[in-house]
């Protein structure tokens, strides 16, 4: 039971992809085989349609349910009645694994490096501009503070005056004022010109960055995805109308013509000679040969490029945080610089040049001045791990990408000629008739050259003088 289920099952899809691909409506069955795969087909990419539309240009969800279901329905149709519309997305979805998918990939790891490791360089970078602007602004304050010391010194000092000019008979009243002012308007209006400059430029900056960032999320897969169905469009014009486009695999169908050119006492080709192997490829074929190597090659000089300017922008990005980082740690660890500051007086009391008392007057003014204000300073951040984890995705669909680059050319064969059964008959033909001509013109050159050879011979135009030795051993 269970094999017959099995084999019914692998009959229904060989059944669904031979009416998917050719197209015959003979019966009701393959009709209706036919309108289900096609709305499977049509259902699976306006899932794909619905969550671009409700999560990447954040639609609402009637609106984005409303679009992808008259897409899918329009998608239905056209799978249905046309046999191009099939191919086209078929070819498409094996395109995804293929080149365009490639640049797509590029496109969207450089956007996440450009926009994620290059605004945190920027934050970083206005961070700590604006320490600077905010230490300058502390220091303003902090100048007044070495004053008032002084001030209290000279107080304290006029205090010891006033009682030392205090002399019973006349008493000297000295009186000290001190106020300190620090003319510091035009060194605010700097500081806050240079702020003003900084918001605008970082502001600039973030709006420019912002708008390049929605309209690549929103716009560029859009565009992406015409830009790949016009390519595919016109690979499959090609492969109907130039018999020279990719006419270089010895299919099956290739095979079963060159057998039937046989059986009917034609010229045949099969089996090729070393030198025609080199240039048809057996289709399919899981031996690499030398030209996919060069195409894979070709697939990853792109993502090695690419590679390498990511790697410049995140090292650029982590050698900034490091920076800010190890100098705010460092001036975190700085002790405040102690400007000693003691003032002592001695006084000796005398009575005609005999002295009767000393009294010795200190005081302490030292005071502490900091080189950086711990509020002002800069908190770098590091965005290592956000970017580092999706360039590990993308080059690991990058390097699956390239391994079945290489079979990219024969698998987009194979569809064609599924669909396309005419056309690729006469490319059958024509690589034939290609092989024969140019195992013709090699014999008519090598039979030209056997007798241009000959005529330079000597023994061919005198062969009594110049015989040939084996000839004339046999004499002897």
């Amino acid at each position: 039971m269970l094999i017959s289920s099995k084999q019914t099952l692998k009959e229904s899809g060989y059944l669904a992809v031979d009416v998917f691909t050719t197209g015959e409506r003979d019966g009701l069955q393959r009709t209706l085989l036919l309108l289900f795969t096609c709305s499977v087909s049509s259902l699976l990419l306006s899932l794909l349609l619905f969550l671009y539309l409700l999560l990447t240009l954040n639609y609402d969800l009637a609106v984005s349910g409303g679009i992808s279901c008259c897409f899918g329905t329009l998608l239905t149709v056209a799978l249905f009645l046309s046999k191009r519309v099939r191919c086209l997305g078929t070819l498409f979805v094996i395109s995804i694994f293929m080149k365009k998918s490639r640049n797509l990939l590029l496109t969207a790891g450089t956007s996440l490096v450009l926009l994620r490791n290059i605004r945190n360089t920027l934050e970083n970078t206005t961070g700590l501009v604006r320490s600077m602007i905010c230490n300058l602004q502390a220091k303003k304050a902090a100048v007044i503070a070495p004053f008032s010391k002084y001030v209290k010194m000279l107080k304290w000092l006029g205090n010891m005056l006033k009682g030392v000019t205090d002399l019973g008979v006349l008493n000297l009243d000295p009186q000290l004022k001190v106020s300190p002012r620090l003319e510091s308007e035009k060194f605010q209006v700097t500081l806050g010109e240079a702020e003003q400059k900084l918001n605008a430029t970082v502001k600039y900056v973030k709006s420019i960055m912002n708008t390049v960032s929605s309209v690549s999320e929103k716009m560029f897969p859009a565009l992406s995805f015409l830009v790949l169905m016009m390519f595919i469009a016109l690979q499959i014009k090609r492969y109907r109308s130039d018999m020279k486009y990719q006419n270089r695999f010895v299919s099956r169908r290739f095979v079963a013509f060159d057998e039937k050119q046989k059986a009917e006492g034609k010229p045949h080709v099969l089996p090729l000679t070393a030198e025609e192997e080199e240039l048809y490829t057996p289709l399919p074929s899981a031996r690499p040969t030398t030209r996919e190597g060069k195409a894979m090659l070709k697939f990853g000089v792109p993502v090695a490029s690419h590679l390498a300017a990511w790697v410049i922008f995140i090292t650029v990005d982590a050698l900034l945080y490091l920076f800010v980082d190890i100098v705010t740690k460092k001036l975190s660890e700085l002790e405040p610089f102690h400007i000693p500051l003691i003032v002592s007086i001695k006084g000796i009391a005398t009575l005609i040049g005999i002295p009767l008392s000393e009294e010795n007057h200190q005081e302490d003014f030292s005071y502490s001045v900091t080189l950086f204000e711990k509020t002002c300073l800069p908190k770098p951040k590091l965005l290592l791990y956000n970017s580092i984890v999706p360039l590990a995705a993308i080059l690991l669909l990058l390097l699956l990408m390239a391994l079945i680059a290489a079979k990219a050319s024969q698998i987009r064969i194979m569809v064609c000629e599924r669909f396309f059964s005419n056309a690729a008959e006469m490319r059958v033909e024509y690589l034939h008739a290609k092989i024969l001509r140019k195992r013709l013109k090699k014999r008519k050159e090598k039979n030209n050259s056997g007798y241009t050879s000959l005529y330079l011979k000597p023994q061919f135009w005198c062969p009594l003088l110049f015989r040939p030795k084996e000839h004339v051993q046999t004499i002897a």
